[in-house]
């Protein structure tokens, strides 16, 4: 994965104590709306770009990978120049939501405005007239059929599973279980007839033989 730097230009004073980052810091994408900045999560304000594991339908009707095409488009965007990022709150998995801005350029509004991410309505309308120009333009994910993430992510847990906190799942790699705003956390799916299930504590999972994934 392309490694960048973090020029850090707005006022450390106006930044949680968590993001008085030095000049230069390794960028690290995530996916298609999260950066990692010198290990501090950081989940873009106002848009929802499609997880890595979910497929899009193109004009043909064919399926392609566009969960791993936004998250290579948002790297592109973060090259363009210097990054700057403006915290303004915490989300309910502790990641950093913020506005971030390459060589000036809203970092959120360049994702929409290429199709590779959706306005995230729920939490803002910012986005919205972005997104409507990408759709009319045929740009990225409009240029055929996409699922809007947040009902791509709900079909991971079961109905009885809506509440799930921590994911065990069961791979190759044995049973692992894994946390919000870890990087596989959103795309893990739960399947209880394979005997994965959801834990409240991270006690639980272990005692129950899970381990934890790695970051």
């Amino acid at each position: 994965m392309r490694v960048l730097f973090f020029c850090l230009l707005s006022a450390i004073a106006a930044l949680p104590p968590n993001l008085a980052l030095s000049q230069h810091q390794v960028v690290r994408v995530v996916d298609g709306d999260t950066l990692t900045i010198a290990g501090e999560r950081i989940r873009l304000f106002g848009i929802d770009a499609p997880e890595k594991s979910q497929p899009c339908l193109n004009g043909d009707g064919a399926q392609w990978r566009c969960g791993i095409w936004a998250q290579s488009r948002l790297q592109e965007i973060v090259a363009l120049g210097p990054l700057r990022c403006d915290a303004l709150s915490k989300d309910r998995y502790g990641r950093t939501v913020a506005r971030c801005f390459a060589d000036g350029k809203d970092v959120a509004a360049e994702m929409v405005a290429s199709g590779a991410a959706f306005a995230y309505r729920k939490y803002s309308l910012d986005y919205v007239g972005v997104e409507k120009e990408a759709f009319l333009k045929q740009r990225g994910i409009w240029s055929g059929k996409a699922e809007a993430p947040s009902s791509f992510r709900a079909k991971g847990t079961t109905t009885t599973d809506k509440t799930c906190r921590i994911k065990g799942n069961i791979s190759s790699g044995g049973k692992i279980y894994h946390m919000p705003g870890q990087d596989y956390y959103e795309q893990t799916r739960i399947h209880t007839g394979k005997g994965e299930r959801c834990f409240e504590t991270e006690a639980q999972a272990r005692a129950a033989g899970w381990r934890a994934a790695k970051r």
